[in-house]
């Protein structure tokens, strides 16, 4: 393994092509423009509502193509810093578009404010007036339903127009994490190996070489501990950011308020937690002093936990290949969602380079209007399958729900989001199943379909129940320190491994490597979405096409349903 590549150095075929969005830095900065200029001339309808059901629908249909728009440009924005987050002329355009879109959320957040101060039965009436507002019913009435926690005009004008800086505690977390953190090279046994977030997380994590893990946890945690007050400010200003908007709004806690647009009610959001915290718990403890005994190990440390049960067997794959197995496992879906899976795959939608700066993990990017992009660093193993599937299956159900609802209607509650990634993932190990007939290879596929549940169920679930904590410790106006989340963090983890793990203090550092904490409510989805999936996947064993029909609908529906109506109409 040699020294980590710029992002000029890796080869272009494993790059993404984001030509379709803009042709070049200039043609990018005009796009930018052009939304401000677009967004100007929306100003027009303030204080108009009131003129008739035509003027609303006038403008939300203007508010929607702009949307579209801005969509687009964030979108090349976001999508070149993930690429190389080193890059000054990347983080230059991260910075200049959080601007713009900040004057524009400040400059048209009129409209909501309208909208709210409308008498009563006045929207209502207008929807039943205008044919032409049926699509934007269901938008309209969720806003409604947050009237009770609106504030005044001025003031959600001045929250608006600080955007930017509303999200600045996310971007010096990926700064910290992305651009100044270096880590040390480590020596094992002949070879000098370097050591990066997407090395370790990607491929060092998951080795069959306890030396390599250790010692590559060991470098890894060493830079995190010297990194630990910075971020740890970051997250505390995120989280007192989301304390005081709660309180400002007038609602019982942070977690309400997160959970509010996600159409979902406490009681959903802590049955997830309980239920799987509790009886997850045992299993997983049976199964890590399984895996102890069976490896040899003298303790079973945090960086064991992803060892492979069978280190001898690990079949390699390439990034090729694995498409074409995709393929062939997503052919189930039918024409329509494999022309997309095709398409992801050879028209360059998928970033798979691993470069200095690249953001780690893996993520869908989807546009409304033109199609999904994917990042992710290949690493030749089956879990990068299974990711790369995963993603594939953000692309197919955000791209179905846009050709078929209104950019208004097309993305759906984070409560089902991560319900069609983890099907893929299912459908994936189902293939394999069936193509083998070596025991060997059919219980390897079944250790990384374990994968796939202890990833959704254990690593962002534990995540989630940090995250849960945090807030119950911030309404609480207890102070959120390093040394702190580092303590809850070890807590969370006793609680679930109990004696099946010996906890180290690097191990309670695992707080630092989540993104997702910077994303409201967002850990426990993917415990959610894989609860539905499996259902799901046992159905289309058990039906057939009826089931897979219901499966594509659902999917096209995007945010058009509430994600317990999503889950009805799946069966």
């Amino acid at each position: 393994m040699g020294k980590m590549l710029k992002r000029s150095e890796v080869p272009v075929e494993s790059t993404w092509n984001l030509d379709d969005l803009f042709v070049s830095q200039e043609d990018y900065l005009a796009g930018l423009q052009s939304v401000e200029s677009q967004a100007a001339k929306l100003t027009r309808f303030k204080g108009r509502f009131a003129e008739g059901a035509h003027v609303l629908l006038e403008c939300l249909k203007e508010q929607e193509a702009l949307d579209e728009h801005i969509g687009k440009v964030r979108a090349y924005a976001t999508l070149r810093q993930s690429e190389d987050g080193t890059n000054p002329v990347n983080l230059a355009n991260t910075a200049k578009a959080g601007d713009v879109f900040s004057r524009i959320q400040s400059s048209l957040s009129f409209i909501d404010s309208q909208l709210l101060e409308l008498e009563d039965g006045v929207l209502e009436s207008y929807i039943a007036e205008e044919a032409g507002l049926a699509p934007f019913a269901r938008s309209l009435k969720l806003l409604m339903d947050t009237k009770p926690h609106r504030l005044s005009p001025e003031t959600e004008g001045v929250l608006a127009s600080l955007g930017e800086l509303q999200s600045s505690p996310y971007r010096i977390y990926l700064r910290s994490k992305l651009s100044d953190m270096t880590f040390d090279d480590i020596q094992v046994r002949e070879q000098t190996l370097p050591v990066s977030f997407r090395l370790y997380e990607n491929s060092y994590e998951v080795s069959e070489d306890a030396e390599l893990r250790r010692k590559s946890f060991a470098s890894f945690s060493k830079s995190l501990h010297g990194s630990r007050h910075t971020i740890a400010e970051a997250y505390a200003t995120e989280v007192k950011k989301q304390v005081v908007l709660s309180r400002l709004r007038g609602y019982d806690s942070v977690t309400d308020m997160l959970l509010k647009p996600q159409q979902v009610t406490m009681e959903m959001y802590n049955n997830i937690h309980d239920t799987l915290l509790t009886e997850l718990a045992p299993p997983m403890r049976k199964l890590m002093k399984l895996k102890k005994r069976v490896l040899g190990l003298d303790q079973m440390q945090f960086c064991d936990l992803k060892a492979p049960m069978d280190p001898d067997f690990n079949p390699s794959i390439t990034y090729e290949e694995a498409c074409t197995t995709i393929s062939e496992a997503l052919s189930i879906l039918g024409p329509e969602y494999g022309e997309i899976v095709t398409s992801s795959f050879s028209q360059r939608w998928v970033d798979y380079a691993d470069n200095i700066g690249k953001s780690t993990g893996a993520f869908c990017a989807s546009v409304y209007g033109l199609h999904s992009y994917i990042l992710m660093a290949w690493a030749d193993n089956m879990r990068n399958a299974f990711t790369l599937a995963h993603e594939v299956g953000h692309a197919g159900h955000l791209m179905l729900a846009a050709r078929y609802q209104t950019i208004t209607n097309a993305r759906p509650s984070l409560y089902f989001i991560e319900a069609p990634s983890t099907m893929n993932e299912l459908l994936l190990a189902d293939h394999l199943m069936a193509k083998s007939e070596d025991n060997r290879m059919r219980r390897w596929i079944m250790l990384q379909l374990l994968s796939t549940y202890y990833h959704n169920y254990v690593t962002h679930l534990l995540e989630a129940e940090m995250q849960r904590r945090v807030y119950r410790h911030a309404m609480a106006d207890e102070p959120i320190t390093a040394d702190r989340l580092s303590e809850l963090k070890g807590e969370v983890l006793s609680d679930f491994w109990g004696d099946a793990l010996d906890l180290d203090d690097d191990a309670k550092l695992t707080w630092m490597r989540q993104p997702h904490y910077y994303m409201g409510l967002y850990p426990y989805t993917y415990a959610a979405g894989l609860t539905a999936s499996t259902a799901v996947a046992q159905l289309i064993k058990e039906e057939g096409q009826p089931a897979v029909d219901r499966w594509l609908n659902v999917l096209k529906e995007g945010g058009n349903l509430s994600p317990l109506e999503l889950m009805a109409m799946a069966g």
